[in-house]
């Protein structure tokens, strides 16, 4: 019969194989350095089978194998994590912990609204959040390290399952007294002339407001010079007459850009919007609890757009 490894034992080879650093992994799995080292070692020595390059010197690299290995060792402990999810969920639905990850341009301005509803619904409900890219997020749910996303569709999210939950219009945002404020909305084509601000690339923000326009990345080579890591800072810029931008209502309406020198109007163009919705892994145990969410999210984000947005320049 053969000898399988233990869920410890995966778990160090995954830990180590995300942080590529024996302490960092140890840190994450809550044993000593050489709790973890001697794992690894035991597995190499109960599989015959050589999971790190050594030759590497002082540097984590994995052979081949290692990698393979890697891979199979995060299907497996995600298909144990399912039974007790599964177990779980049928015993006390919304209950335990919910690791939740949500994208930059969302987060901020959803979830000081979006805490309290779900602390008051689902009282025993613990929230983890993580707030990354798209891509980040969408990796970090394959592998079983997230539950549930809320993030922008459509996305590059593999097989997951997704449901949209709410219409996230774009608005122009201008230097104050820029010659196209005079209009009452904006026509793609007035923009094609102007510096169209954008945040830095991963930022699926960034992706939408291209398409948006019509534009390409690669048509927008010089303006990368110039782009913002946030929609805070991306207003600022906005306010220094660098260029100007577009906005999601959600941030607008949270007050990014309360208190500074931009003028916002609506984008005279089809589809000039984003989606917001909420994606899980294909067949998880508590995909149904993930979509009773969906409602809750849905009212939380039409109140969040309908607040009217602060002022721009209102102190």
């Amino acid at each position: 019969m053969i000898a399988l490894p233990s869920p410890q034992q995966l778990r160090y080879l995954t830990a180590l194989a995300e942080s590529r650093h024996f302490g960092r992994a140890a840190l994450a799995c809550s044993v000593t350095q050489s709790t973890l080292s001697t794992g690894i070692l035991t597995l190499e020595r109960q599989l015959d089978a050589a999971i790190l390059d050594r030759s590497a010197g002082k540097h984590v690299a994995f052979t081949p194998l290692g990698l393979e290995l890697v891979e199979r060792a995060a299907t497996a402990l995600a298909a144990l994590e399912a039974v007790a999810e599964a177990a779980n969920a049928a015993r006390t639905p919304m209950s335990g912990p919910l690791r939740l990850g949500v994208i930059p341009t969302v987060g901020p301005f959803l979830l000081p609204r979006l805490m309290p509803v779900l602390r008051d619904g689902f009282p025993r409900l613990r929230l983890y959040l993580r707030e990354d890219t798209t891509a980040h997020l969408v990796e970090r749910l394959e592998t079983n390290r997230l539950d549930v996303l809320f993030l922008a569709l459509p996305c590059d999210c593999g097989d997951a399952d997704a449901v949209p939950v709410a219409r996230d219009e774009f608005l122009v945002a201008l230097p104050k007294g820029h010659r196209l404020a005079a209009q009452d909305a904006i026509p793609v084509a007035a923009l094609a002339a102007e510096r169209l601000l954008l945040l830095e690339d991963g930022h699926c923000l960034r992706d939408q407001a291209l398409a948006v326009c019509g534009l390409l990345a690669g048509d927008r080579e010089e303006q990368d010079r110039f782009a913002a890591t946030s929609l805070h800072t991306l207003v600022q810029m906005v306010a220094g007459g660098l260029g100007v931008t577009l906005l999601p209502r959600l941030a607008i309406a949270a007050g990014v850009a309360a208190g500074t020198d931009v003028e916002l109007r609506p984008l005279a163009a089809a589809g000039a919007w984003r989606t917001l919705g909420l994606a899980w892994r294909p067949g998880a145990p508590r995909a149904a609890e993930y979509r009773s969410l969906v409602p809750m999210l849905t009212e939380t984000c039409r109140d969040a757009l309908a607040s009217p947005p602060p002022q721009p320049g209102a102190k």
